[in-house]
This record gives structure tokens, sequence and C-alpha cells, in this order.
């Protein structure tokens, strides 16, 4: 089995529940890292921190997991943060401080940086890491870039982002089957070759040269959070692609969607897994 590395750049937030009066590191590029690892990973993050206790916390966390996060920027300020409650085991998003010190400050990478991100097999971002106007540069050291557009997308995001990126996830499970099916064509059309559909309970599609892919979800009786739930589903189907030690895109139309379904198969497992945990992946504390 390939190694698999992945470098996550983007945010890092503590998620506060407030109904349970305790905190749980997250955000979609540091859990990336963490259930990469979860399935034979060697993951990195690359981000913004704070200088709170929040970010404190969260850099323990990464510490304790031996996460790589050596390029990371660190400000004064609030780290991320975002409050949530649980409605019947489903999470509830309150609101949050925008990211903190992310959203106030660049990445400004350097050449040092560039030299580090080529050493990885996929970089991972998403659309609230304030990293849209550096996928031009990202784009240029080659590494393919995978991107989730989450579940609002419009002419002028997929404008910014699609010509830098060779995979896409939509999360499309508030949409009719045939929008779904227009929105992942639209996103390949600028030339994604890989675009993933996630639709809830109801399973997941991948489009790869025109044909749609399905896989069925996996469903748990013991739902304790879904917190985390897409992030784990995108970042094991990463994994795993990576795993194969294959070309991250095959030529052959049959082998790519075998390799496709044991991927999207093994995402939709560990999301199952992952709606067992307290918040996205557990480590919780007092909420400071």
């Amino acid at each position: 089995m390939k190694e698999a590395k992945i470098i996550a750049i983007g945010d890092n937030v503590v998620d506060k529940y407030l109904s349970r009066g305790k905190m749980y590191p997250g955000g979609q590029c540091l859990n990336t890292c963490v259930y990469s690892q979860m399935n034979g990973g060697t993951p990195a993050y690359l981000g913004k921190f704070g200088d709170d206790a929040v970010a404190k916390y969260n850099c323990m966390i990464l510490d304790k997991l031996g996460i790589d996060y050596s390029h990371s920027r660190h400000f004064h300020g609030e780290n991320g943060a975002a409050q949530v409650t649980l409605r019947d085991g489903d999470r509830v998003f309150l609101g949050s401080n925008r990211g903190g010190v992310a959203r106030e400050n660049r990445y400004s990478f350097t050449e040092a940086d560039m030299d580090y991100i080529r050493n990885f097999d996929i970089i991972y971002s998403n659309t609230n890491s304030y990293i849209l106007n550096d996928l031009p540069l990202l784009h240029t050291t080659g590494v393919p870039i995978a991107f989730d557009l989450s579940v609002d997308w419009d002419t002028e995001l997929l404008n910014q982002v699609c010509p830098y990126i060779q995979i896409a996830l939509l999360s499309c499970a508030h949409l009719r089957d045939v929008d779904r099916q227009h929105e992942m064509r639209r996103v390949a059309d600028y030339g994604v070759p890989l675009v993933i559909g996630t639709v809830g309970e109801a399973g997941s599609y991948a489009l790869y040269q025109g044909e749609f892919i399905f896989m069925e979800a996996c469903h748990t009786d013991h739902i304790m959070d879904t917190m985390g739930a897409g992030d784990s589903y995108f970042s094991t189907l990463l994994t795993t692609l990576l795993q194969d030690g294959a070309p991250l895109f095959e030529v052959n139309q049959a082998k790519m969607r075998m390799r496709l379904l044991r991927a999207m198969k093994r995402g939709a497992e560990f999301a199952a897994e992952v709606c067992t945990m307290e918040g996205a992946f557990g480590y919780g504390t007092a909420i400071v």
C-alpha cells in the first residue's frame, strides 16, 4: 500500500458545544488531516493560528497526534471558533468568529513553503480557508488540488476555483437529482477531472469522464454527532485513492471506476464511524 500524503491548507477551529459545555478541535482542513491519519495516511496541516487558549489547544492536539504543522502561521488574536448545539444528533451551527486571525491575515507563501508543499500527493482546501487568491500560486507546484465547495457556489466562485483544481466536492443533499447532475456536470465542464457530489443519507456520486458512479451511504444505529461526516468521507476517499499506488486518474475507465467505488465505499463506512464520535473526532475539553 502506497503512502498517502495529503497537505491540508486552510481552516482550523474549535467547535464550542454550548449544549455540552465542551469544545472540540475541528475545522475542515484540520479534520481532513486527522481523518487521513486514522485511515493510514501521512498528512500535514498548513494554516493560521491565533495566540489564545483555543489555538494552543488545537496545536497541543496536533502535537499529540504527531501531525506536522511546522509551516503554519501564528498571529496575535483569536483563533477560529464556532458555536454549536445538537438537535437529535445533528450538529447545528449557531455562529462563529469567521476564522478569527485567518480572516485578517494572508498566508504569504514563501519559496520554502512551496518546496515543502511539493513533497505531497494532494493539496486539500475549501471555501472557509481564505485561500481563493492563492490558488493560482499553489497550482504552480504541480500538486493536484482537491477542493470542497460545500453547499453554496455560484459562477463567480467556480470561475475562481475550477481552473486550478483537479477534484471538487459538492454537498448536494439540498438539490433534486436533476439539479445535482447539472451542477456536477457544470463543474466538470471547467476541466475538473473528478467531481464528487454527496447527498447525505442518500449516498454519494462521482463524475469521471462523463460517467456517474453511485455509492450508497452506510448507516449506523448509534449516531452521536454528525459533525465531520462530510469531511471524513472526502478525506477517506482521497486517502484511499492515493494508497492504491496507481496514477491519481486512470486512463482506463473500468479500472478508475473500480478504484472510485472502493474509495467511495470506504469513505461512506468511515463517515458512519465518525457519526458515533463526539465532536469531529473527539478530544473534548471544557470551553474556554
